[in-house]
């Protein structure tokens, strides 16, 4: 539907006149005012990074949601990296898995320490019940990342923020990649479906703080985010969603915050502009770098990460790698670019698919590591 019929289905709704709305400078005066009657808060603008990136002493990445748990898989040390596994749960109580994904991370520098939310998986059900299993308290949360705008990042967050708001701390930042990330979206692999969109009112009732990474920016000020990813490499960033442009009772996402050459648009392929990765800088060990997806290529994503960071070792390479659509030949390129940038560890999930994991155990075999719902991955203890 065009902008214009989302403009005047808003001021009706609202009470405020198409006029009103022109008098008051046009598109742009338009959404702002909009966000604010729907209860939407400002955006704001990370802070750039700017020289050296922050140094952790200490990082422990936990697996709150993923597609696989093994209750029987040992612990174990796999070169300097300390694996724990949650183990048997109690009678009558388990961890859950869905299609999706979500880390915490905790770092530490000298005696400060942060803890981050990295996506919130597909449900707030299995969200809420793996936090809740894991011991990990939403009052101690210092940021939230959303990594892009589909579903299975972020379907937990509004049902998340309804049960925990009052634990939460007021203005607790949530790092984004754009305003793409509240476009209203569409599977297009095989039959057209709803993909759902970002619940723009549950942010604000929660009082966070919707903070724009579109360019490298610090968070918490121990990690750092990539900013949007270049497609540099021959990866192929497939398009298995499409987002609509606009919005429409409340919901989806305003045509002057997207870039320039999509303002116009009704309905875009998703070529995944905004997606950000999530990295940190472990002392004496390199960069550990948290993919989510990998839509815009894993190895892009890698790359960009040590352009920006100008640290050289790449301790850890893990997340989703989006490579189970991809046919054989495309996997194994993508096994021969990590193995030139030589990462000292890649712990594959999500999306990545069982053909990786077979390639990679068999030609970096003392680089992989298995991961699970509930694994704890300890870097620089």
């Amino acid at each position: 539907m065009p902008y214009s019929n989302h403009e005047s289905d808003l001021s009706n709704a609202s009470g405020v006149s198409r006029r009103e709305v022109l008098c008051a400078g046009g598109a742009a005066a338009f959404s702002s005012l909009v966000a604010a009657l729907l209860g939407g808060a400002e955006r704001a603008r990370a802070e750039a990074l700017a020289g050296p990136v922050p140094e952790v002493d200490y990082l422990a990445v936990r697996v709150v949601t993923d597609s696989f748990q093994l209750a029987l898989a040992p612990g174990m040390k796999v070169g300097a990296v300390e694996v724990q596994r949650f183990g048997m749960p109690p009678a009558g109580k388990s961890l859950l898995e869905e299609f999706g994904l979500s880390l915490h991370v905790e770092s530490r520098r000298g005696a400060e320490s942060r803890n981050v939310l990295l996506d919130f998986g597909f449900t707030s059900g299995t969200l809420n019940n793996n936090l809740s299993m894991l011991r990990i308290a939403p009052e101690n949360l210092d940021a939230l990342i959303l990594s892009h705008g589909h579903y299975d990042h972020f379907g937990g967050l509004a049902g998340f923020l309804h049960d925990n708001r009052a634990r939460l701390r007021a203005g607790l930042p949530l790092y984004l990649g754009g305003e793409e990330c509240f476009c209203t979206r569409e599977l297009t692999i095989g039959q057209t479906q709803d993909f759902g969109a970002l619940d723009r009112k549950a942010l604000a009732d929660a009082k966070l703080k919707v903070v724009f990474a579109e360019t490298p920016a610090i968070v918490a000020g121990h990690a750092f985010t990539t900013g949007h990813i270049q497609a540099a490499s021959f990866e192929k960033v497939l398009s298995p969603t499409r987002m609509t442009v606009g919005v429409k009772n409340g919901v989806g996402c305003f045509p002057d915050r997207l870039p320039a050459d999509k303002r116009a648009a009704t309905v875009v392929p998703d070529d995944f502009a905004h997606e950000l990765a999530t990295c940190f800088n472990v002392k004496n060990r390199g960069l550990v770098v948290l993919t989510s997806c990998s839509h815009r290529g894993v190895v892009n994503t890698v790359r960009r990460a040590m352009e920006i960071s100008r640290v050289k070792t790449v301790h850890a390479v893990m997340g989703g790698l989006h490579l189970a659509p991809h046919k054989e030949e495309y996997v194994r390129e993508t096994v021969a670019a990590l193995k030139e940038i030589n990462p000292d560890h890649v712990i594959p999930m999500h999306c990545t698919g069982e053909v990786f994991i077979d390639i990679l155990r068999a030609e970096m075999p003392d680089k992989f590591i298995r991961s699970y719902t509930g694994s704890r991955f300890i870097f620089g203890a």
